[in-house]
């Protein structure tokens, strides 16, 4: 019996989007002579299916299933001319099996962000959270944000080597919500077509016992500062970018653009000088070039160089420590989408690691149920040499091949 409250949670959460579809327009507003809010909403259902390689020593499960949900509550707010406010609260039951994926390694560790704005349940399987919380300030020529809020520095679409705070992985094809950090943003306009950005985010230290795997102190050896100052020249965009992540120095920029009105070119990286002695200077560069057609396909393909990558699989470390996702130096991306119909359309990546030759196979379809409630079906597939005990053959040889189902509503 005690399982049932669980249960009737998760069916709540498959369920309630597909009876209560809604158009995507705020649920409650109110406009008035000095002041406006508005009330939006998200509930997702999930389902996941998962098989892992045969290795006990990394894994505990072979096969991993289960059902998840979730809903967001999101308020825009306004006050006079210049001011808003911005807040986005969501509630979710994971089970833990499908949080670490049935691995031995994972960590149950959120976004790096402060812990007071964080509540778990039932053994860290439900949390609630306040994703985003913040207040801008715009004027005619500058524009400031303060609270937690997502910082998005990326300029390419796979890999993003500049996007420093809660990056998405490159096989993640929802990216609707970017997840919130805590942060200081200032947007100044140097001129029409310029713009200089001020950033500072606030770091913390490791904390398992707490909510979200961070402590709520601030710890000032992680804290970041970013400058990023950037123009538009023709057809492109341009930017430089400096300043400390966590006290590594950083000196880079990236670019964005069109040439012949058909080809889509995109590049970003930077140069990171650590401040810890005895480790050396680390390259990240990835570019990347896409076009779509008439017909609606589209075609991008990236190329990554991870200067803080492993030279070899002997000197592999396990992705999501200080290398980031990746554990070799170089990789290819390729994907394409295309609308099949006007209400399915589907989304295919594949990523390549040059140094063992493994390899991932991603794909998404989307279907819309109604107005504003759809369908989204995925899948994964690995190609690579298994790990063998406790060594690691190759990278996307770690990773098991899943399907998963999930229902969105937007009301």
């Amino acid at each position: 019996m005690k399982s049932l409250p669980r249960l009737f949670r998760i069916f709540v959460a498959l369920v309630v989007p597909i009876i209560f579809g809604q158009p995507a327009y705020a649920f409650y507003a109110w406009q008035g002579d000095d002041g406006s809010i508005a009330m939006r909403g998200l509930l997702r259902g999930s389902g996941l299916i998962l098989k892992n390689p045969n290795d006990p020593i990394l894994y505990n499960k072979r096969s991993v299933s289960g059902l998840a949900g979730s809903g967001r509550l999101m308020v825009d707010a306004g006050f006079g001319d210049r001011t808003t406010f911005e807040m986005h609260a969501e509630q979710s039951y994971v089970p833990l099996e499908l949080q670490t994926g049935g691995s031995n390694l994972v960590t149950l560790q959120d976004v790096e962000r402060s812990d007071l704005l964080d509540w778990s349940f039932d053994n860290k399987r439900a949390h609630l959270l306040i994703d985003r919380f913040n207040v801008q300030y715009a004027s005619p020529k500058v524009t400031v944000k303060i609270g937690r809020q997502p910082v998005n520095l990326a300029a390419t679409f796979y890999f993003t080597p500049n996007d420093f705070f809660a990056p998405f992985a490159a096989q993640t094809f929802f990216r609707a919500y970017k997840p919130g950090v805590d942060a200081v943003r200032a947007d100044i306009r140097l001129g029409d077509l310029s713009q200089l950005s001020l950033i500072s985010v606030l770091g913390y230290r490791p904390d398992p016992l707490s909510d979200n795997g961070w402590s709520n102190r601030i710890d000032a050896a992680r804290n970041s500062y970013l400058a990023r100052a950037s123009s538009t020249f023709g057809d492109f965009e341009v930017a430089l970018l400096g300043g400390t992540v966590k006290k590594d120095v950083v000196i880079g920029g990236d670019f964005q653009g069109e040439v012949f009105e058909w080809l889509g070119i995109r590049g970003e990286g930077h140069v990171n000088f650590p401040d810890q002695a005895g480790q050396k200077r680390r390259v990240e560069v990835a570019v990347g070039l896409e076009h779509r057609w008439e017909n609606t396909f589209s075609l991008r393909v990236e190329q990554f160089y991870h200067g803080g990558g492993a030279s070899s699989t002997a000197t592999y470390a396990l992705p999501g420590a200080s290398q980031g996702f990746y554990m070799a130096r170089n990789y290819t991306a390729a994907g394409g989408d295309y609308e099949f119909t006007p209400l399915l359309t589907g989304d295919m990546t594949v990523i390549y690691n040059w140094l063992d030759r493994s390899a991932l196979l991603a794909v998404y379809a989307l279907y819309s149920l109604a107005d504003e409630s759809e369908l989204a079906l995925s899948g994964t597939l690995a190609s690579g040499r298994r790990p063998t005990g406790a060594v690691l053959n190759s990278e996307f040889g770690l990773y098991g091949n899943s399907i998963s189902c999930e229902i969105r509503s937007y009301f």
